[in-house]
């Protein structure tokens, strides 16, 4: 199929894409635990080492994983002083909430001056903020600590997104998107901040996969769309088009539910084939609704169009959230990706596990740090609760 017929535009219909100018990171200082003592570690400190079986079952998700290690904000000294952690059937949530109030914002907090100081501007000059967590449940919500450490304008235009899982970064980065192209001049600041103190207890037959799979972390990026201001750093990725799909009928799969006890995770065995059957149409989707800038001669994006295996997909750069490594590994086989395009995705996978929607913008930060130049265009992947599906289609300037 020919890339007109995919709906690539140019010429007239062309516009200014949204960019992202800044991207910073954090994790927070209280823990790092290797992957492989992990599971001693969690049954001695929640005293459930009478359950071996268990124990056991844990030991291998990790061993199977490809984390290595994680960061978490929870030490054990807090554990020990908040019993009420552990047992699901006492009432915590006020607890841990908390214990999110400041943690929360200030991790965002790191990530985010990180991003503003690359981005090049003061930070008065935001003028949107955009927050995704899973992590805090109350208001005045986190963006508006964020707003106050980073000492942004009261003007600032907040949007808080809570209990996107996954998703939350891919959709942050969609909505800042649409706000700096709708909004001459403005500058949008996406914050991503998750904490697992949320959801810690004692290990059960329920929540044995997000105990091995989730860390805590902050991510941040700046977005705007041009022109652009002086002492701004050249764009380092263009966002050219984005789309959410929520798969049908797949509510009961991949979920959160707040409770007295705290968050509850529900992820089930069938996530990573859902995501596989139906990642290539929301990915036929973002590239039909791209639109290439007129810029003097720029190549429009490969014609991965017809699909059904053609390679195409390899002509991309990839920034895929790591929800775990059988998502990883689907991905690869449907989309026929070679070994090393979700490098990015495996490497962040690898050293700080999956730290929900903060987790795109750590691979979005790998990607651009790479050693080898990136193709020109590439594409940008986020799940969460729904099953949703989060697409982007994206650029390096030239």
């Amino acid at each position: 199929m020919a890339m007109g017929s995919c709906g690539i535009r140019g010429g007239a219909a062309a516009r200014r894409h949204a960019a992202m100018l800044g991207i910073g990171t954090a994790n927070p200082t209280g823990l790092l635990v290797p992957q492989d003592v992990f599971a001693e570690n969690l049954f001695r400190v929640t005293n459930s080492d009478h359950l071996p079986e268990l124990k056991e079952k844990l030991k291998r998700i990790c061993e199977k994983s490809g984390i290595e290690k994680r960061h978490f904000h929870l030490t054990e000294e807090t554990v020990a002083a908040h019993p009420e952690l552990l047992d699901r059937e006492l009432p915590s949530l006020d607890t841990r909430v908390d214990m999110t109030a400041d943690a929360v914002p200030k991790l965002a907090q790191c990530a985010a001056a990180k991003a503003i100081a690359e981005w090049g501007r003061p930070a008065a000059d935001i003028t949107h903020l955009v927050f995704s967590t899973y992590s805090a449940c109350q208001a005045p919500s986190a963006d508006l600590r964020l707003a106050a450490l980073l000492g942004l304008r009261p003007t600032v235009s907040r949007t808080m997104l809570s209990l996107h899982g996954c998703y939350g970064g891919g959709r942050a980065l969609s909505l800042a998107k649409e706000l700096a192209e709708n909004n001459r001049g403005a500058r949008v600041l996406v914050a991503c901040s998750e904490m697992t103190l949320v959801c810690f207890g004692a290990p059960d037959g329920g929540n044995i996969v997000g105990h091995a799979l989730f860390g805590d972390g902050a991510g941040a990026v700046v977005v705007g769309a041009g022109p652009f201001l002086d002492g701004e750093r050249r764009p380092i990725f263009e966002m050219v088009s984005a789309t959410q799909t929520t798969i049908p009928r797949t509510e009961h799969a991949l979920g959160m539910r707040v409770s007295g006890g705290g968050i509850d995770f529900h992820l089930a065995i069938q996530v990573p084939t859902l995501v596989g059957q139906n990642v290539e149409q929301c990915l036929l989707d973002a590239f039909r609704g791209a639109i290439v800038e007129d810029d003097g001669g720029a190549a429009p994006p490969p014609s991965p169009c017809s699909g059904n295996g053609n390679g195409r997909w390899n002509e991309l750069f990839w920034a895929v959230h790591p929800g775990g490594r059988p998502i990883l590994d689907k991905i690869d086989k449907v989309l026929m990706l070679e070994p090393e395009k979700l490098a990015a995705s495996r490497h962040v996978l690898r050293e700080y596990g999956n730290m929900s929607g903060a987790t795109i913008v750590f691979v979005l930060d790998e990607l651009r740090r790479g050693r080898s130049p990136l193709p020109e265009w590439g594409a940008l992947l986020a799940f969460g609760p729904g099953i949703t599906i989060e697409a982007m289609v994206l650029r390096c300037p030239r």
